[in-house]
């Protein structure tokens, strides 16, 4: 088994060729930091619109390192933090306008991979959430009854037997599903778009880490960029920057896949939709049947390392690796005997409400966008969108959604930020258990969770 090499997307393609380091420094229009989803939409989109813009992108390591190239590859239309919040903020229009653009973001990120997606190896199966035991299934019918309420989610409600014959999970009690979400790999998604920014003729200039950003500068060990925007695109590593450490915090997220599983035991399990597959319990999973029929799998594990410190490389800690083969083994018996080929971890952004933003201070020149909390495939082609049409001052829609502009309060100081975090999880974790041993109601402990952190 491998464990780390970055992610399994990223073996599988083989180590990228290496692009150049800044050498000097240098003037730019704008200067993006950060090499994954959201840098490279924001410079694809850019030049696209106006190719005489100077754009330059500075990355860390190289494009994709982080978790572009790590994630579950789902293209979600999920809202992080929920439309609720912003029909109270805003109004339920406002939140309706969100989810029909977050809906027509998915079709956006799949048409990038070709006419039918193929390039990035999408598959339009829809979102099926499941539960497996009474506590679940009470708190996903009544996501479910929320979710109806909306025009533009058309979820359905499934029963056992109609979730069974989508995905053949042990012990299922019920689903929800919706069409709008695809699977892809993700490490050829974030290859292709880093490709086509270099065709477009935007320098990405990598093994350039930036050490501080202030108005109009990017500042880093080669020298300073100076631009007229600089966007922090900076996700799980923005506490990494001076000035940043409590802005977003760096939560951990790891994944394990399987070796091939052979045509006897998918006839078992079906999946033949592809569609992504979650589950509703408080400390959640994620998967996806691959394009090469493998089961992708993942779940938080250690959720948050003291001092927002990050992993190195993917590495990932033989007992979260146990904890997702175990929890696998126990959605799917028949997989029980399939090695893991591939175990690998990366980090996502979390605001201290748990709701992503972005948004451009024209005073500074300072623009950003992150805290996607795991729904980023599909948002950073928003966010690449909308800080498109923030920085040439287009008065579009997009630019009016009700997370532009939005101010976060910062995260708590250390050592407060690591007991919370980890005493929140260990909540999520007890109340998981407890539902599984049949607790037929969702725990109070998770409830004062949500609470506590921001969830609710």
């Amino acid at each position: 088994m491998r464990n780390g090499d970055v992610s399994f997307w990223h073996t599988g393609l083989g180590a990228p060729a290496p692009r150049a380091q800044l050498r000097n420094p240098r003037q730019a229009d704008v200067a993006i930091v950060g090499a994954g989803f959201t840098g490279l939409w924001t410079a694809y989109y850019l030049k696209k619109c106006d190719p005489t813009l100077e754009v330059v992108v500075l990355e860390a390591r190289f494009a994709g390192y982080g978790a572009s190239g790590r994630n579950g590859g789902w293209v979600s239309n999920a809202i992080t933090g929920g439309k609720a919040r912003y029909a109270a903020s805003h109004s339920p229009a406002a939140a309706e306008a969100f989810q029909r653009a977050m809906n027509d973001s998915v079709d956006q990120v799949i048409a990038f991979g070709g006419a039918d997606g193929t390039g990035i190896g999408a598959v339009k199966g829809g979102e099926l959430s499941v539960a497996t035991n009474a506590a679940q299934l009470g708190r996903l019918r009544a996501e479910y009854a929320d979710e109806a309420r909306w025009q533009s989610t058309d979820v359905r409600w499934l029963d056992a037997d109609e979730t069974r014959a989508r995905v053949n999970v042990h012990g299922v009690r019920g689903g929800m599903w919706h069409p709008h979400c695809a699977r892809i790999n993700p490490g050829k998604l974030v290859r292709a778009l880093a490709a086509e920014v270099d065709r477009l003729g935007v320098p990405i200039y990598e093994n350039t880490p930036v050490r501080r950003i202030r108005p109009r500068q990017a500042i880093t060990d080669a020298g300073t960029v100076e631009a007229q925007y600089i966007v922090r695109a900076t996700e799980g590593f923005t506490a990494g920057l001076k000035g940043s450490h409590r802005d977003w915090l760096p939560m951990n997220s790891s994944m394990i896949a399987t070796e091939p599983l052979p045509p006897d035991l998918w006839n078992e399990i079906g999946w033949e939709g592809r569609e992504t597959l979650g589950d509703a319990a408080h400390a959640y999973m994620y998967a996806q049947r691959t394009a090469d029929d493998r089961i992708a799998f993942g779940g938080r594990g250690k959720p948050y390392l003291y001092g927002s410190r990050t992993d190195v490389d993917g590495h990932t800690p033989q007992a979260t690796i146990d904890m997702l083969a175990g929890l696998l083994h126990r959605f799917f018996p028949a997989a029980a005997d399939v090695p893991i080929a591939h175990a690998w971890s990366g980090v996502l952004g979390v605001p201290r409400d748990w709701a992503a933003t972005v948004g451009l201070e024209r005073r500074t020149g300072l623009g950003w966008a992150g805290g996607y909390v795991g729904t980023g495939v599909t948002a950073t082609n928003l966010a690449g969108r909308t800080l498109r049409d923030l920085i040439l001052g287009r008065d579009t829609e997009i630019a009016g959604l009700p997370w532009v502009d939005r101010r976060v309060r910062r995260w708590e100081i250390e050592p407060l930020r690591w007991v919370a975090v980890n005493a929140l999880y260990s909540a999520y974790y007890r109340a998981d258990k407890a539902e599984e041993m049949g607790s037929t109601r969702t725990s109070r402990f998770a409830r004062v969770a949500d609470r506590v952190s921001g969830k609710a």
